[in-house]
């Protein structure tokens, strides 16, 4: 095979384009804005980027599962978790250590994603229906633990933006999700996972419980929106209930740029935390070139709609090769 060959096939994989931008915007953050990678600032840079990364991972299994699946309660799931830790937990004396705080986290997310999963895939409701109405009772229900923004005051989740040793704590938020990513790898359900992704019903001739995969796909999704929670709280300090709501449309970029397929089965975990990193390294970008926020968004967009349009077309180049093949 010779080195051109290698590298179009390369360029071929789901998550290339995310990789390059990443690798490109993290050459151009550190000719502009080199402090923000130092070894002093590195913790809280990588704080500063869990919710991203956190957020676009709990959006991808969802997706991967087709059926035009789709998670958009993400973002107040994880305003949820921020604010019943700030308001409920923190002021507790009994009730306010990491333990209580990461299991209530977990719980909260694991039974929102599993909640989702049936409604749609048991229930059969339109996935986009049926996360908007899960989306717009989070809201509801975050406003009114959480009318205006809450100082949390020193607690335990600020370690979030400091480090264990060598490690930065929001590090391992991140890894954790990608380890238990890598041991579902392991087993069938990933397999099924890309099956019914791909074919449902090619899926459930063979035998795969497509409505069982399904909801365990939104459950795992719920749980690292749980976990991006916790980065949430560690770097706002305190309890908001509209923060969380920007995060949605930045996972979906993200998923849709890394290189998942919108119709499922393709794609991956890393793919979309390589985006995740390429959309947050574009922000810091931004920020040091003193762009106005309202750009944000409208880059956002432009960003999905182009993702959209580059996975479309990579698609249907790979369909027509393997019928030609």
């Amino acid at each position: 095979m010779t080195r051109t060959n290698k590298i179009s096939r390369l360029w071929q994989r789901p998550y290339a384009i995310a990789a390059v931008l990443t690798i490109a915007l993290l050459a151009a953050n550190l000719i502009v804005n080199p402090a923000a990678f130092s070894p002093q600032y590195m913790p809280q840079t990588i704080a500063a980027f869990s919710p991203f990364a956190l957020a676009a991972m709990a959006s991808t299994p969802a997706i991967l599962g087709g059926g035009g699946g789709i998670d958009i309660s993400v973002g107040p799931v994880m305003s949820l978790v921020n604010i019943v830790i700030v308001t409920l937990l923190l002021p507790s004396q009994l009730l306010d250590g990491p333990v209580m705080g990461v299991t209530a986290a977990l719980v909260l997310g694991l039974g929102i994603g599993a909640l989702n999963g049936v409604l749609v895939a048991v229930l059969r409701y339109q996935p986009i229906i049926a996360t908007l109405c899960a989306m717009l009772i989070l809201i509801g229900i975050n406003i009114r633990l959480a009318p205006s923004p809450m100082q949390a005051g020193d607690n335990w989740t600020d370690a979030v933006s400091s480090s264990w040793g060598p490690v930065p704590v929001a590090a391992v938020l991140i890894l954790a999700p990608l380890a238990l990513w890598a041991l579902l790898g392991k087993t069938a359900w990933m397999t099924n996972l890309y099956s019914v992704g791909g074919s449902d019903t090619a899926a459930f001739t063979s035998g795969v419980n497509v409505k069982a995969v399904r909801v365990v796909a939104y459950a795992t999704g719920g749980l690292f929106a749980g976990i991006g929670g916790i980065a949430l709280t560690g770097i706002l300090r305190s309890g908001d209930s509209t923060v969380g709501m920007q995060y949605t449309l930045i996972a979906i970029t993200a998923v849709v740029l890394g290189g998942t397929s919108m119709t499922g089965g393709r794609g991956g975990m890393g793919g979309s935390l390589a985006a995740a990193a390429a959309i947050f390294l574009f922000q810091i970008l931004l920020s040091a070139m003193r762009v106005p926020t309202p750009w944000l968004n409208l880059t956002y967009g432009a960003m999905l709609i182009g993702a959209i349009i580059v996975t479309v077309r990579t698609s249907t180049a790979n369909k027509t090769k393997g019928k030609v093949a």
